[in-house]
Formats: structure tokens, C-alpha cells, sequence
């Protein structure tokens, strides 16, 4: 399936994220430029590619003739996502945080009823609640618990509140990621490409970076060279590289909740890619034996979610085939 390789290539890339935001917080830098540079420096870059392609002219059309959805849902997908993100990183080490972010993929599961798809029926179309895949959460619980056994070596020198403020904003940031993701594109119901929807989120939750970036200043002042560097180097592999991925393949398997819980839940090997990350650049200990173990549960978890949704495909393909013949 191209959109679990899509999702697996954007967990690459997102990976630089939570080493990067730990390392500016051990030099000192403040979450608040952490993370509202990241999504200022997005801002040129995202506008060059939509105009190169065409489409800043559309993009206005869709955000004004809607703008209260548009701000509310990037707030929450954007701001209710990174912001916490950062803030963690402030607390606990950077494999906490990546640890704790694959709640998302059970998060993304369950939040399957908050949304409708249309079916064609007698009396024509209608819409009816989305329902939660069975199968799919069960898989994303056993990828989370090779994700637990990942981090079972590192949770002894934990303290209760080093967990509770490094764990709990990830909590909230893996269910609002999701949620504002979907929202939206609910909203622009394919009318918008994968660059118009990050562009047009990017710029509607931008007042809300630009109020975190002021509030920097005035507590800690303006931000050191280096987390300027570094948090450009986050804005381009997380949130233009990273997010343009990822956004791609949920958008392409929008209306399938199987398949939108298989690519949520390539955001698990951002474990895999964090762990080596720090390996082969802090110099960190190899993964213990039980470690591994969860490494390779991880991966499986993955293989499952692939065959799953690939299963699923098949039985719709059939479904149709019967109905029409």
C-alpha cells in the first residue's frame, strides 16, 4: 500500500522533531520560539510552492468563504498539536516524547464516529456515522505495546512528574493532530490539493504562533542563533517534508477508516527512526534485548495494518462486483 510507505517516509522526517526540540531545550532555548518559528518558517516556502503551482487563488477562495472552520481546526490540528509537543520536550527526554506520541494511531481510531461518509442507496445518497474498525484499534494496541517495551528500559530513571508533564500535552497533541487533520479535510472535500490545505492551516493558525512567539520575547527574549538554525531545519523536514507526506496519504484514503488507521499508525516508527537518530548522533546506548523485541512488534504491527487494509480493499472490490452484476 503507497500511502503506509507515504505515512513511513513522513515518520522519518518527523523524527527530527523531537530530537531537535530536545536538544534546543537542553541548550536553553524556549519551547515558545521552539515552536511557533517552526511554523513561521514554513510560511515562504509553502508560499512558493503554491504559487508555483497555481493555486493561491483558489486557496483564498475556500479559506474566506469558510474562515471560522478554517482558524478553528488548524488551531486545534496545528497549535493543540505542535505547541504541546514542544512543551513536553521541555520536561522529558526526546524518546519519551516520541514514545508516547503512537497514542495517536489508537486516538485517530477512535475518533472514527466523530465523521460520515456518504452511501449510495435506493432513495439515493445519504450520509451515516463512520464506525470504528474492530480490527484496526486491536492492531494499533499491539503496536503500542511494542512501543511500551521500546521505552520499558528508559522508565526506571523516570520520575512521576517528569511523566505527567511530558506525557499528558503528548496526549492531548495525539488526539488534536488527528481530529484538525480529518476536520479539514472534511472541509475542503477535495477541492484543495495536499499544499493548499497545509498552506492554508499554516496561515490560519499563524496569529496564534505569532502570540506564542511574543510571549517569548517578552520572557526569555529573542531566540539564540542556534535554535534559529535548528528550527528552520524542523520547518523544513517536519512541517513542509513531513506534513506534505503524511497529509497526502491520509487524503488519498480520507474515506476508508481501515486504511486512515493503517497510515496514522506508520507515526509509530517514529520510535525506530528517534532511537537511531540519538544512537548515531547523542551516542546513546543500543536498544536492550526487550527493546528490540518491541522493535520487531512495531514493525509486525505494521505488516498487519498493511495486510489488513490490502484484505479490506479486495473484499470491497468483490462487494461492488456483486452489486453491479
Amino acid at each position: 500500500m503507497k500511502e503506509i510507505t507515504l505515512g513511513i517516509l513522513a515518520s522519518l522526517f518527523f523524527a527530527v522533531t523531537f530530537i531537535l526540540n530536545r536538544s534546543m531545550e537542553l541548550s536553553g532555548g524556549s519551547w515558545l520560539w521552539s515552536s511557533s518559528l517552526r511554523y513561521i518558517f514554513m510560511v515562504p516556502f509553502l508560499l512558493i510552492i503554491v504559487m508555483y503551482r497555481r493555486n493561491l487563488k483558489q486557496m483564498w477562495k475556500e479559506m474566506l468563504s469558510n474562515p471560522i472552520p478554517w482558524i478553528l481546526w488548524s488551531f486545534v490540528g496545528f497549535v493543540l498539536f505542535y505547541a504541546p509537543i514542544t512543551f513536553a520536550a521541555a520536561f522529558g527526554p526526546g524518546w519519551l516524547v516520541a514514545g508516547t506520541w503512537p497514542l495517536t494511531i489508537v486516538a485517530g481510531v477512535l475518533l472514527g464516529p466523530l465523521f460520515y461518509k456518504t452511501v449510495e442507496s435506493n432513495s439515493g445518497p445519504s450520509k451515516v456515522r463512520q464506525q470504528i474498525p474492530i480490527q484496526a484499534l486491536f492492531i494499533s494496541f499491539f503496536i503500542l505495546i511494542g512501543v511500551v517495551l521500546i521505552q520499558w528500559q528508559h522508565a526506571q530513571s523516570l520520575t512521576f512528574e517528569m511523566v505527567i508533564a511530558s506525557t499528558f500535552p503528548v496526549l492531548v497533541a495525539a488526539f488534536c493532530y488527528p481530529l484538525g487533520n480529518r476536520k479539514m479535510m472534511e472541509i475542503c472535500g477535495g477541492k484543495l490539493d495536499t499544499f493548499q490545505r497545509v498552506f492554508g492551516m499554516t496561515l490560519a493558525s499563524l496569529p496564534f504562533w505569532l502570540l506564542l512567539a511574543g510571549i517569548g520575547y517578552v520572557q526569555v527574549g529573542p531566540p539564540s542563533t542556534e535554535q534559529i538554525t535548528q528550527s528552520f531545519i524542523v520547518a523544513i523536514s517536519s512541517g513542509v517534508i513531513a506534513t506534505t507526506l503524511f497529509f497526502i496519504a491520509t487524503d488519498r484514503v480520507r474515506d476508508n477508516q481501515e486504511k486512515l488507521a493503517a497510515v496514522e499508525a506508520t507515526q509509530s516508527t517514529q520510535v525506530i527512526f528517534v532511537i537511531v537518530g540519538e544512537v548515531l548522533l547523542l551516542a546513546t546506548p543500543l536498544p536492550s534485548t526487550l527493546a528490540t523485541i518491541g522493535l520487531f512488534i512495531v514493525m509486525f504491527g505494521m505488516l498487519l495494518h498493511s495486510f489488513s487494509s490490502k484484505k479490506g480493499e479486495k473484499s470491497n472490490i468483490s462487494v461492488k462486483k456483486e452489486t453491479f452484476s
